[in-house]
């Protein structure tokens, strides 16, 4: 049964395991399907290989760190909750800012991916029409109701799953050792550098399961479960989609199509072509399936966003309008329509590469200051009932947080511009709630106190 809050500002509770395990692989399965490929042009099968290896590591031990505080603290702006607890206003507005950019940016990248996979099919429509039009769907999809849209994402995310699969089956029998090692390092080791942001999007937002802690049944238990299950299947995902599209006929037949120099956002039908054809029943049905593999990132990172975004506004580092929930559907219906208008201004630039780099800058910042956090609270509250406990602590978080700062500054010295553009975000937000928020938070807090 579903628990209607009697508080207009809480969340319904309404997901399991099994809808978690389907919101954090929906959150990340596009990265299969495009934007991946975009590494090998960088570092060649063995430079992006090797980011993607210790980016799994990374990936392994901040979930389990992440999934302690998740089950502590079970609130929808996740991370941002976390660092305010654990580390005070300040480095938690940037914490959540960090979140806010990453989950706001992802999307109009996803939808650039979901506009040229549909090109296939319909190669007279606009791609960028086409993302536009993806985000008003599924926008209203997020704001009828979480039920809704969970239930959708599952279906979605099920069958893109098994989209790889089908992939992964027909290419492995084609799959050459030998193609992989086809100028496998282009540009020397350092190549391994500008693929990071590349193998990190395999597996971006996958942290958004914390934000749907609060409308989850029992989170103590379930998030734990729709967390570790979720990672497992896109470990496995991600190998298999590495292997399987690389050893057919060496990257570059999967970043760049045959006359073109501008490289793809469809790199699986690129390989799949070139083991059955384009006309066979297998190319078609992949290409059809992929489009459900890109919906089921966008709109669980849609979802997750949203959540992000209202917690903002609920405790008032952002305009309180983002923090009311809608009184029929119980979303956080304006929260996701800000989220949409800043998406769409991002997908009309058509730079989906520098989208997803910015998109990562915010990840690895809210990785750093969420394990930051982790320790300040271990520390902090030692008290605080921890129904599950992170293994090997603390090499799990520690190796988390080495991992995510030496990953992080890689990338400012790699993307100097688009360094700046996100610090620039980061700061200015920053400056913006230290002038005409923070001193109102506190004057609240003192009146509140001295009420009491």
């Amino acid at each position: 049964m579903e628990n209607v809050s009697t508080n207009s500002n809480e969340l319904k509770k309404t997901l399991g395991p099994f809808m978690l395990w389907g919101l954090g692989v929906g959150y990340v399965i596009s990265g299969n399907y495009f934007g991946w490929n975009l590494g090998l042009a960088e570092g060649g099968t063995l430079g992006l290989a090797i980011a993607v290896f210790f980016v799994i590591l990374m990936y392994i031990t901040f979930t389990f760190s992440y999934t302690e505080m998740a089950c502590a603290i079970p609130r929808a702006g996740g991370a941002f909750a976390y660092a305010e607890r654990g580390l005070g206003r300040h480095l938690g507005f940037l914490t959540g800012m960090a979140q806010n950019i990453e989950f706001i940016f992802a999307p109009p990248a996803i939808a650039s991916g979901i506009g040229a996979y549909f090109s296939i099919f319909f190669p007279e429509l606009n791609v960028v029409w086409i993302g536009i039009f993806a985000y008003f769907i599924f926008t209203g999809l997020n704001i009828s109701g979480l039920q809704v849209a969970a239930s959708f994402e599952l279906v979605i995310t099920i069958i893109a799953v098994g989209g790889l699969l089908l992939f992964a089956g027909v290419t492995l029998h084609e799959m050459d050792v030998e193609n992989l090692k086809i100028n496998a390092l282009p540009n020397g080791y350092m190549g391994i550098v500008p693929a990071i942001p590349f193998a990190i999007w395999f597996f971006l937002a996958i942290e958004g399961v914390a934000n749907v802690a609060e409308e989850t049944i029992n989170p103590q238990r379930n998030i734990l479960i729709g967390f570790g299950t979720a990672l497992l299947t896109l470990i496995v995902l991600c190998v298999l989609t590495f292997v399987s599209a690389a050893g057919v006929g060496g990257w570059e037949a999967i970043v760049f199509p045959a006359g073109s120099s501008d490289p793809s956002d469809s790199p699986l039908p690129l390989a799949m072509a070139m083991v059955v054809g384009e006309n066979h029943i297998f190319y078609t049905l992949l290409t059809f399936i992929a489009l459900f593999g890109l919906v089921a990132s966008f709109n669980g990172i849609i979802l997750a966003a949203g959540r992000s975004t209202f917690e903002f506004g609920r405790v008032g580092y952002a305009p309180k309008a983002f923090g009311r929930v809608n009184k029929r559907f119980k979303t956080p219906a304006n929260a996701l329509l800000f989220n949409m208008g800043i998406g769409i201004i991002a997908l009309l630039t058509g730079k989906t590469g520098e989208i997803i780099t910015i998109a990562v800058f915010g990840a690895l910042c809210l990785y750093i200051l969420s394990m930051v956090s982790f320790f300040y609270l271990r520390k902090k509250e030692p008290e605080l009932v921890r129904p599950f406990r992170v293994p090997s602590y603390p090499l799990f978080p520690a190796t988390a947080l080495v991992i995510a700062v030496i990953c992080l500054i890689a990338m400012v010295i790699y993307n100097g511009v688009l360094a700046l553009i996100f610090f620039g975000m980061l700061i200015g937000s920053y400056v913006f709630f230290r002038l005409f928020i923070y001193a109102h938070l506190s004057k609240t807090a003192s009146n509140d106190t001295i009420d009491r």
